[in-house]
């Protein structure tokens, strides 16, 4: 086996220490500026993001999984975006592909894992939903490894990844009347899971966005929301999401004071956090910004982009300073760091009972995170340098991806025979097979377990 290094990655600024400097201590301050970032996102999410995903799914009539596969996934997952361009425009090397491919395993397993495990609400989950945003997400996956087995990308090839979630899009326009058509069509296998949803449903009746409960069980029937509704259903949806049916009482403001201590330390700590958003983002939840709603998820999404990327900067510096190659830091500490925003927004979702929309977001965000691959590479190559193709490398990748195909049937394959909810027994089982996928993959990275072994030069 022959040891090579690659350069460490030059798309963030050099930091605030010298190498030598933060060899000496000075990488504690990285991981607090880290701890902190963790902290700036669940206020986004919880105090703005989440919020306006509520009143755009209640005006357009999506039911809680369409609205977690499209609106929250496609805010949730815009640092990964941010960081494909990079690595397509900026810097041309692969640690676009190695961060979506390697956070698509930590979405799948990890994300899974924190909602089973930081939850206490056992959540029921639909059959439909799972099993198409799996289906969808298998077929992105199939295609991302058939382009990348060549290592080259044509015009012809990011074009399909487009047509794909396209096809994605239109399945979820006409989502409920495909679930109906399906439940009707495979009614032996279906029929069980429906009366099991919706005698659950009577047994526990929904509880709002705000109120705080023990463990229960909860699901909302997607026969009673979807694109297609009348305005009676207008006001079932709205009862069933975060409480919007209560909106005509102003919400608290964000500056009140908590009453537990912890909560007041936090904070306090956090008070620089909220003042800033507070004077950039119209809070939706208050009466006078409510109709801001669009303005208010577009820039909680910006927020949520430029906080992740100081934190996947502070994460790289980290790395770095480690010795951590860049292919093995996409898989690992880039990939957790650019899915900090759907694992906060899924574990809040999952802690109000709301499984479908937590499970749609983490498997419709890796559906659009194949996305976030296909448009910068058919830019490059359909208007920029449309002379040749572009050139990856997919060593290591193709096993990546074979490894996402087998965490798909994983997750599908769990959940059925959990009995259809997210609880902490599933977040275990989902917790050591990724750290079992991650370890293998950092294996095969290093070259311990394949023939190319990498490290950062100069460490």
């Amino acid at each position: 086996n022959r040891t090579g290094c690659v350069l460490p990655s030059s798309e963030f600024p050099e930091g605030f220490f010298t190498p030598q400097e933060r060899r000496d201590g000075g990488i504690v301050i990285y991981f607090i500026i880290i701890l902190y970032m963790f902290l700036a996102v669940s206020i986004v999410c919880d105090d703005y993001f989440l919020p306006s995903l509520e009143i755009i799914s209640e005006c357009l009539g999506l039911s809680q999984d369409v609205a977690g596969a499209t609106f929250m996934a496609a805010g949730s997952s815009a640092p990964e975006l941010v960081t494909a361009f990079l690595g397509v425009f900026v810097t041309k090397g692969d640690i676009g592909i190695s961060t979506i491919l390697g956070s698509a395993i930590y979405n799948l397993l990890g994300i899974s894992a924190a909602c089973g495990l930081l939850s206490s609400v056992v959540s029921r989950l639909s059959c439909w939903p799972l099993f198409r945003d799996c289906l969808a997400y298998t077929i992105s996956v199939a295609a991302v490894l058939a382009m990348i087995s060549d290592n080259t990308i044509y015009w012809y090839e990011s074009a399909s990844l487009l047509l794909i979630y396209g096809c994605y899009i239109l399945v979820l326009c006409f989502d409920i009347k495909i679930n109906q058509y399906l439940m009707k069509k495979f009614s032996p296998c279906c029929t069980c899971f429906t009366k099991a949803m919706e005698a659950s449903a009577e047994q526990q009746p929904l509880v709002g966005w705000r109120e705080e409960s023990g463990p229960l069980i909860r699901q909302q029937s997607r026969t009673d929301s979807g694109i297609f509704q009348d305005e009676q259903d207008y006001a079932q949806l709205s009862t069933s999401l975060h409480g919007l049916d209560e909106i005509s009482e102003d919400h608290p403001s964000v500056f009140t004071m908590p009453e537990a201590d912890m909560k007041r330390i936090l904070w306090v700590l956090s008070l620089p956090i909220i003042t800033l958003l507070y004077l950039t983002v119209p809070d939706c939840r208050r009466q006078f910004w409510r109709n801001w709603f669009m303005v208010t998820f577009l820039i909680s999404a910006a927020w949520i982009s430029a906080i992740t990327y100081v934190l996947v900067w502070m994460v790289t510096i980290a790395g770095e300073t480690l010795g951590i190659p860049e292919s093995v830091m996409g898989l690992t500490l880039l990939a957790a760091g650019t899915s900090v925003p759907d694992t906060v927004a899924s574990v809040l979702v999952a802690r109000k009972g709301n499984g479908d929309m937590a499970m749609s977001n983490i498997v419709g965000s890796n559906v659009f995170d194949m996305l976030c691959l296909g448009i910068p590479w058919f830019i490059k190559t359909a208007f920029i340098n449309t002379s040749g193709p572009i050139e990856v490398n997919s060593s290591g990748l193709t096993y990546t991806a074979i490894s996402l195909v087998c965490s798909v049937v994983f997750i599908f394959l769990a959940v059925h025979l959990n009995g259809w909810k997210i609880d902490k027994k599933l977040g275990a089982i989902c917790l050591v097979l990724y750290l079992v996928f991650t370890i293998l993959s950092i294996l095969y990275e290093l070259g311990i377990i394949g023939n190319n072994p990498t490290r950062v030069c100069g460490n």
